[in-house]
């Protein structure tokens, strides 16, 4: 198992420094599409909007046609800034997010990039929600938004507290592994195995074409999985077996963070890109808040791995000695606990969740600084739930979630991220050790 494990990060680093002209060029014109409806309270019907005003920037704008379709033609692929006129729609008829006016798209050669505008129809009562106003409606979409982000860390943050917990080492570098994961699967949902082993090329998908995105996740948690398993054998190992420092080895995870970092630059350049499935889905109505499908089934999904990773640490033989080395390393060896095993499946669980989170992360959108991006966040989870435990790490990243989305009913949504970090320092004044951290007595 391990030596498939090391053949696959191999293949897969090898794949993706391929150049992505695996995939043919097409010869028709790019563009990006879409239609404007929103649904009438009354009928339930999905209502066009005609004269909408979408404008491409340094391209051009076109109205809405009567069926509330559009399209506009791109002179080549490339990254564009798409917006939406607020005045032009009509009386009663606003976006459902106003932050979201002004979008930025990738559009491959020859491809049709959809784009969506959201619009619901406001009352009297709910009209504040379009200049950030307190509404019932607007706290419940809010809290909707915050769970999905904070069940989505809560992947990323166990695995980070799971490593820290077992070898005291504060990981950096965690952060790349999410962003690893979502890279990953992107590659594998647009190129297959091929872009990987060549010769697969002329069968047909998933082996030499792209594969659906459901595969594509699996194995971009499999390669997560690897490359943890891979960063913890090759360089970690050897640094505890040599007596390296914990702060040493912390700088050399911020070095290994870079490092990664501008790979995927190199990789996957600079512009933000789209899975090639489930990018854009009409909400569905749920009560007062409203959630895509994808949404609603990977917010699902994240509910069930989290549930199966509970159940494991707690009635697995393996999950008990990951417990046991977290709680007391020494005693553990004492009494016949594999420490060196049990790191390494600590290495590879948490980075394949952590590769799995990014995948979720990734259908809104991938980019190549993505971890770096939400490193902070990652961090404010692990701390504010206490260190060294997986349940800390949930609660933690929850707690996050629901607090940067819900701030923005009160303050701009620039300014969110800052509000996680000020709630982890009041509550640790409070409880130093984190929510579900254990005291400690020094000197």
């Amino acid at each position: 198992m391990l030596r498939v494990c090391r053949w696959l990060v191999v293949l897969l680093t090898v794949g993706l420094v391929i150049d992505t002209g695996v995939v043919s060029a097409q010869d028709e014109e790019q563009s990006v599409f879409g239609t404007l409806t929103y649904t009438d309270p009354e009928t339930n019907d999905r209502v066009p909007v005609e004269g909408g005003l979408i404008t491409v920037e340094g391209v051009g704008s076109a109205p809405s046609e009567a069926d509330g379709s559009f399209r506009i033609g791109l002179p080549e692929p490339g990254e564009y800034v798409v917006s939406i006129d607020p005045e032009g729609l009509p009386e009663g008829v606003f976006l459902d997010d106003p932050d979201r006016a002004v979008l930025t798209v990738n559009v491959q050669e020859g491809g049709n990039q959809i784009v969506l505008f959201r619009l619901t129809v406001l009352d009297e009562a709910d009209r504040g929600s379009t200049s950030g106003g307190i509404t019932g409606r607007r706290v419940a979409q809010l809290t909707a938004e915050g769970l999905k982000q904070g069940l989505y860390l809560a992947m990323a943050a166990i695995g980070l507290s799971m490593i820290f917990g077992t070898t005291g080492l504060t990981n950096f570098a965690h952060a790349e592994l999410v962003t690893f994961g979502m890279l990953g699967t992107y590659f594998f949902n647009f190129y297959g195995l091929a872009g990987v082993i060549g010769f697969l090329a002329p069968l047909p998908p998933p082996f030499g074409d792209g594969m659906n995105l459901v595969f594509a996740a699996v194995f971009g948690m499999l390669a997560g999985g690897t490359l943890g398993w891979a960063i913890n054998r090759f360089i970690f190992r050897g640094a505890r077996r040599s007596g390296v420092s914990l702060l040493a080895q912390m700088l050399m995870t911020i070095g290994l963070s870079i490092l990664l970092r501008y790979i995927f630059l190199y990789v996957f350049r600079g512009g933000p890109r789209t899975f090639g499935q489930f990018t854009a889905q009409r909400a569905v109505k749920i009560g007062p808040i409203e959630l895509t499908p994808k949404d609603m089934i990977a917010m699902s999904l994240a509910i069930i791995i989290l549930i199966l990773v509970g159940v494991f640490l707690q009635l697995t033989r393996t999950g008990k000695a990951m417990r046991a080395v977290s709680d007391n390393r020494e005693l553990a060896e004492s009494t016949g606990i594999n420490v060196e095993r049990v790191i390494s499946t600590v290495w590879v669980s948490g980075a394949a969740l952590a590769a799995l989170g990014g995948t979720f992360f990734g259908l809104t959108q991938i980019r190549w600084d993505f971890g770096f991006r939400n490193l902070l966040l990652l961090f404010a989870a692990v701390v504010l739930g206490g260190l060294g435990t997986a349940y800390g790490a949930l609660l933690g990243a929850l707690i996050v979630g629901l607090a940067i989305n819900l701030s923005t009913i009160v303050i701009d949504a620039e300014l969110k991220n800052m509000v996680a970090l000020l709630v982890m320092v009041v509550i640790l004044l409070v409880r130093p050790q984190g929510i579900l951290g254990r005291p400690e007595r020094i000197g």
